[in-house]
């Protein structure tokens, strides 16, 4: 069965391709997730990998020649399998007995001993912007059984955390990369055996058997051994996490439970000490320096831990951008009493028509889309000495996570319904508290909102993100006296602020953006109008 090997979706400022390198020859073996063919775009160079072990058939596009998205590239084709027999004379039909019936008995009635053969398990290929990850956890350990395409380990990027999975049932053989090591594109990280899973039966059951017998006690508990650096790491309280092994034991995956369900509780110190045997195995895995220095008012802990390479590479966008931009912030109040009126009278209706709740973030993008159409300056990007204009609305939503400040991207806003807005989002939050951003919705963006408003923000100064110009702010929407037909009346008012670069636009173009956001939001129905 052929397998075709198609050029990647390209994106939609990306019109064509050229095919750069091709990696193997046609007749050469290739195995599943190995490079092939290399494209070259006039912003990347995209990596196309094989989809299914094989051999290469045919090659359709030549180096040097241009090719579009998703174009068929070449063919893969599966191996016939190799079969051997006693001399040429006999064929599959003409196998002794002696031979069938001793290939397919088991050894014993416990156990079926199947073929197996070791597999190397590589980082995934980082795109061109990424130069290395760092091997953030390993959800497996050598001896555990494995299903094909289930998690083995996380690797951490600058920008997003991506996830390596077993490339078929087997047994993880051997860890070469541990918890903390700095990791190039496609390196080794361990070896697989495919097979071994379900050649013994209650192969977990032994494996839990033997993690079990390296446990060690901690107060009135005992830990095993891979579950101790999780509750140091973490600083868990260790007594109150319920232990599923043998006789109680706390397994690796009675913290990972406890963690994942918000019901993991912390130790009565922020960190276990330098003192605490799991404190010391957690640092020999994570670079993790604690220390505490005795005072007559009691113990003052300290730790010091390795920052991840998603804040390293906030920190540093952050430093460029104040350095490198002319960066101005003006300031206005919205009166959101008209959006908070229409978001009660269709809250119920909203949410059972299109089963995802109204919130305030969708009229703002709406908004912003809109007054990004009449100010393509706002709009636009700096590349070099060059202005960008787009002839589309990309707006960017800032994301809190447990790892970081991400920013996903919604495409194409102006043709998206206040409820696909909404639903974006919703979906953009989950899978960032899950990690499951991919690289691809966070690249790209025309314009970022920032909603510091849910933290209990009254006023701040955002900070733009290259190459954009300019970000909106939003904060805590606060009752206040104002003046309304010279009366003096309460109003739930919002402060907003738009940072942008002065040497792409004009102060009197920012004022009168911020203006036209303000009076969107204070009369909804202009949405509608178009006025």
């Amino acid at each position: 069965m052929a397998t075709d090997i198609k050029a990647p979706s390209f994106p939609e400022s990306v019109a064509e391709g050229t095919v750069a390198a091709w990696h193997k020859n046609t007749g050469d073996s290739v195995e599943r997730d190995e490079l092939i063919v290399e494209i070259e775009t006039d912003k990347v160079v995209l990596e196309v990998v094989a989809p299914v072990a094989g051999i290469l058939q045919e090659i359709k596009v030549q180096e040097g020649e241009v090719c579009d998205s998703e174009q068929v590239l070449g063919v893969l084709g599966v191996p016939k399998p190799e079969t051997s027999f006693a001399s040429e004379d006999e064929s599959p039909d003409t196998v002794p007995d002696a031979v069938i019936n001793e290939s397919s008995t088991p050894a014993s009635s416990d156990s079926v001993d199947l073929p197996t053969s070791d597999h190397e398990v590589k980082a995934p290929s980082f795109p061109e912007s990424v130069a290395e990850g760092t091997v953030a956890t390993w959800h497996k350990q050598p001896g555990e059984p494995v299903k094909r395409d289930e998690l083995l380990v996380d690797i951490e990027t600058d920008k997003v955390v991506l996830e390596v999975v077993a490339p078929a049932d087997g047994t993880l053989k051997e860890i070469i990369v541990p918890e903390g090591t700095q990791v190039a594109s496609e390196q080794v990280l361990a070896t697989f055996s495919e097979g071994e899973a379900s050649s013994v039966s209650g192969s977990l059951k032994t494996q839990e058997t033997d993690e079990e017998a390296g446990a060690e006690q901690v107060g009135s508990v005992w830990l095993a051994p891979a579950a101790r650096p999780l509750v140091a790491k973490h600083g868990l309280d260790p007594e109150k996490i319920k232990g599923t092994g043998k006789h109680g034991v706390i397994l690796k995956q009675d913290v990972v439970d406890a963690i994942n369900n918000g019901q993991a509780p912390y130790a009565a110190q922020s960190r276990q000490t330098a003192s605490d045997p799991a404190a010391k195995s957690a640092g020999s895995t994570s670079a993790v320096t604690q220390s505490s220095v005795s005072t007559p008012g009691g113990e003052r802990p300290e730790e010091r831990v390795p920052m991840s390479r998603l804040r390293q590479t906030i920190a540093k966008r952050l430093v460029q951008a104040q350095q490198n931009a002319a960066m101005l912030t003006t300031y206005n109040e919205v009166d959101m009493s008209s959006v908070m009126a229409l978001r009660s009278q269709y809250r119920d209706l909203f949410q059972k028509t299109h089963d995802i709740k109204l919130g305030f973030m969708g009229f703002f993008v709406k908004a912003c889309t809109e007054a990004l159409k009449r100010f393509p300056d706002v709009n636009a990007s700096i590349d070099g000495s060059d202005i960008v204009y787009h002839g589309y609305q990309d707006i960017g939503v800032a994301v809190s996570t447990p790892r970081g400040l991400v920013v996903p991207v919604l495409r194409n806003t102006d043709t998206m319904k206040l409820a696909d807005v909404e639903s974006q989002i919703a979906d953009f939050g989950k899978r960032g508290r899950d990690g499951k951003l991919g690289i691809d919705d966070m690249t790209g963006g025309t314009f970022t909102i920032t909603n510091g408003g849910i933290f209990g923000s009254l006023l701040s100064t955002p900070i733009i993100n290259p190459p954009q110009t300019a970000i909106l702010g939003m904060h805590a929407i606060q009752e206040r006296p104002i003046a309304v037909d010279g009366e003096v009346v309460i109003r739930p008012m919002m402060y907003v602020a738009l940072s942008y670069d002065h040497r792409m636009i004009d102060g009197k173009d920012a004022v009168q953006f911020l203006v036209t956001v303000k009076n969107l939001l204070e009369d909804p129905a202009r949405f509608l109008l178009n006025v």
